[in-house]
């Protein structure tokens, strides 16, 4: 079966938005396919709004722009009101419920799955994680890469001086994936 997929992934600078796709790309090669990883940043930086487009798939990858994605992950209310308008009838958007009310998303026309990235993620011992529960959401809203591909990626994207924070970070990716399957499972 053929694989195509995209996200725009957005947010505030240092919510982890680049590093999150960053890895998605990594996981996309890591399993064969091809992929484009193309990030955008605020003036602001640190703060201000960041976002980055990855594109999944088997078959060559005509251009890295995407117009019109799939998917989004939305981890703050200005990109929510910024991408989930472009997103394609019947699209994917995971929404940080802890920064983002999730009915502000346009549903039924968008299959909405709230995460609350944050609390989790300070649950899980770090704030700083909620970019991978978030991202962990997606990977089971979409299907489009098996969770343990992704979490194998870490050591690709986190410095070799941070590889003490590969386990949080595969736990965080899992406990993203849990709670959408549950939300998932409770519509």
């Amino acid at each position: 079966m053929a694989l195509y997929l995209d996200a725009v992934i957005a947010g505030f600078g240092g919510q982890g938005v680049m590093l999150i796709g960053n890895l998605l790309a990594y996981a996309g090669m890591e399993a064969g396919y091809n992929v484009t990883y193309i990030p955008v940043y605020g003036p602001e930086m640190r703060g201000g709004t960041a976002n980055c487009t990855v594109v999944i798939s088997d078959e060559p990858i005509g251009s890295p722009i995407i117009k019109r994605p799939l998917s989004c992950i939305i981890m703050n209310l200005p990109s929510l009101h910024k991408f989930q308008p472009t997103v394609q009838d019947g699209g994917v958007v995971v929404v940080n419920s802890s920064l983002v009310d999730p009915a502000l998303g346009d549903a039924p026309r968008l299959k909405i799955v709230p995460v609350a990235a944050n609390e989790i993620a300070d649950a899980l011992g770090n704030v700083r994680m909620a970019n991978m529960v978030a991202l962990g959401a997606w990977l089971r809203a979409t299907d489009a890469i098996p969770l343990e591909t992704v979490q194998n990626a870490l050591p690709s994207v986190i410095a070799a001086h941070y590889a003490k924070l590969i386990p949080a970070n595969a736990n965080a990716l899992a406990k993203g994936w849990e709670t959408a399957d549950a939300a998932m499972a409770a519509v």
